[in-house]
C-alpha cells in the first residue's frame, strides 16, 4: 500500500523544515492574453536534511516550484520559507544549490575552472577557490579528471562535474531539476548511488523535480506527486524503505502502485 500522508497542517508548515511552500500559485501571461495557472495551492516541506522528490508530469509546475525556491521567481500567492526565511530576507543564497538538467559546463574551462566557477562571485581568493573546487571533485569521484575539457569526458562524468559545482558552495539546500534525465539507465542508477553516498556524508536537504517513478521511489524519504497543469499537490507519499532500494521487493512494489496511481489521475483527468 502507498502511506499517504495526512493532509498538511498550516500550523506546522515551516516548522524544523529547510523549505516550506506555503499555498503557492503560480500564472504567467499568455501572449494572446489572458494567463496561464501553472500551479495552484501548493503547500508541502521539505524537512531538514531530508531528500524529497516532486514527481509529475511535463507542464505540471515542477521546475516553476524550484526557480521559486531559488528566488529566480516569485510566487502569485502564497509564500516560500527558505531555512525559515523568505526569499526577500537577508538570505544567504550560497546555501541553496542548484543542478539543471543540462549540465551547463563552459566548453573552454577544465572540470576544475568549472566548478570553481560557483565561487567566483564571493571574495574567496584564487587559492582557496581551487582547493574547495578540488575537494569537490574528489567527492565525486573525478580528482584525477580536473584538468579534462567537458568534451573529453563522457556524459555520467560531466553530471559529475555539474554536481561538484553545484556542491562546492557546502548548500544546505540543493535543488536538482531532472539532472541525470538525458543519461542512460545504467549510468542513471550509478548518479543514483553516488547522490546518496555524498548526502549520507553531507547531510543536506535535497528537493529534487522527475517525472520518472523509479527515481522517486530510489532517492526520496517524500514524494510529492503533481496533478496536470494546473499542478495541485495530488498527495505526499512517506517512503520509509531502508537504503540501497532498486532491487528490494518493497521497492517494486511502491513503484508499481505509484505508476498506477498516476497512470489513473491522468485518465481521469482525460474524462
Amino acid at each position: 500500500m502507498i502511506e499517504q500522508s495526512a493532509s498538511i497542517d498550516d500550523s506546522l508548515i515551516g516548522s524544523a523544515a529547510a523549505l516550506s511552500f506555503v499555498h503557492v500559485s503560480k500564472r504567467f501571461p499568455k501572449g494572446s492574453g489572458g494567463s496561464l495557472e501553472v500551479l495552484d495551492n501548493i503547500s508541502f516541506d521539505v524537512p531538514a536534511g531530508e531528500i524529497v522528490a516532486i514527481l509529475g508530469p511535463s507542464g505540471s509546475g515542477k521546475t516553476t516550484l524550484l526557480n521559486m525556491a531559488a528566488g529566480l521567481i516569485e510566487p502569485d500567492d502564497g509564500r516560500i520559507l527558505i531555512m525559515g526565511q523568505q526569499p526577500r530576507s537577508a538570505l544567504d543564497w550560497s546555501r541553496v544549490g542548484y543542478m539543471f538538467q543540462d549540465d551547463r559546463l563552459l566548453p573552454w574551462r577544465v572540470a576544475l575552472k568549472n566548478v570553481s566557477l560557483a565561487l567566483e562571485a564571493g571574495s574567496i581568493p584564487l587559492r582557496d577557490r581551487l582547493a574547495r573546487a578540488q575537494k569537490s571533485l574528489a567527492l565525486v569521484g573525478l580528482h584525477e579528471f580536473a584538468d579534462a575539457y567537458p568534451h573529453q569526458l563522457s556524459g555520467g562524468m560531466r553530471s559529475r562535474v555539474a554536481l561538484a559545482r553545484s556542491l562546492v558552495t557546502e548548500p544546505g539546500i540543493l535543488l536538482m531539476d531532472e539532472p541525470f534525465s538525458r543519461l542512460d539507465a545504467q549510468t542513471r542508477a550509478t548518479m543514483h548511488s553516488e547522490l546518496l553516498r555524498i548526502h549520507a556524508s553531507r547531510p543536506m536537504s535535497i528537493l529534487i523535480v522527475t517525472h520518472d517513478v523509479e527515481e522517486a521511489v530510489v532517492l526520496a524519504r517524500r514524494i510529492v506527486v503533481l496533478s496536470p497543469r494546473p499542478g495541485r499537490v495530488q498527495r505526499v507519499v512517506d517512503v520509509p524503505l531502508d537504503y540501497p532500494r532498486l532491487d528490494a521487493p518493497p521497492t517494486q512494489t511502491l513503484i508499481s502502485q505509484l505508476r498506477s496511481a498516476i497512470a489513473e489521475m491522468g485518465s481521469s483527468k482525460e474524462t
